[in-house]
């Protein structure tokens, strides 16, 4: 019988669910403060540089079948407390940048605020995994405000261009149909097409770039005149 259709799993879900309500309410106050940051971010970009570097932001929680599947890999014990000690993933939120550059330049100002704590940081850019998938992750901390008082609660936050959130969406649904063994020439095929869409993203910044130069010339020699 697999673990998850075991009592023990079958009880560890209810208990989750039973506290499921409490959860989400601080996990989605969480998610709130971190997308309202972006948010402001973004607005004072478009007012500064005429432009928004975010093209658009999902957001989630995860489901108590989903937590208590995860526990279970990590082979801890499946309750509430168990989740928000071990899991930082529990809320996570997607943000979907225009350029390259964008994605540093939101996670510096985000995780330069002072009530942000940064937990972890890993550049899937620089150092991309071994299917081909980019992205910057962020687990951070924010301060959640309720009855009982102030809490710092983690939110995943996922920042990549829109390329490779095409890539990401399209890859996991080619991937995860019920096939046990993706073919090895599949694989490569996903991987040689991440790393040409990288190669898109990298020409995308570049002639921004040259656009944004040719721009400040233009004004500045209008201003000369």
């Amino acid at each position: 019988m697999p673990l998850s259709d075991s009592p023990p799993f079958a009880s560890g879900i209810q208990e989750l669910m039973d506290s499921f309500l409490s959860m989400k309410c601080r996990y989605q106050a969480a998610l709130m403060e971190v997308r309202t940051k972006l948010e402001i971010l973004d607005d004072e970009f478009e007012i500064r540089y005429s432009r928004n570097p975010i093209h658009h932001m999902e957001s989630r929680i995860k489901s108590p079948q989903s937590i208590a599947e995860k526990l279970l890999r990590k082979e801890l014990p499946i309750t509430p407390n168990s989740a928000m000690d071990n899991l930082n993933d529990i809320a996570g939120i997607r943000v979907v940048c225009a350029y390259l550059n964008d994605i540093y330049t939101i996670s510096d100002l985000l995780t330069n605020q002072d009530d942000i704590m940064v937990i972890c940081k890993r550049d899937y850019i620089l150092a991309p995994k071994e299917n081909g998938y980019r992205s910057l992750h962020l687990i951070v901390k924010v301060p959640v405000f309720l009855s009982d008082g102030k809490q710092m609660v983690p939110v995943e936050v996922q920042i990549r261009t829109i390329a490779m959130d095409f890539w990401a969406s399209l890859e996991h649904q080619i991937r995860y149909k019920e096939v046990r063994d993706v073919p090895a020439d599949l694989n490569d095929e996903l991987h040689d097409a991440a790393e040409r869409i990288y190669v898109l993203d990298e020409d995308m910044q570049r002639m921004h770039d040259r656009m944004v130069s040719l721009a400040a010339a233009s004004q500045q020699s209008s201003e000369s005149v």
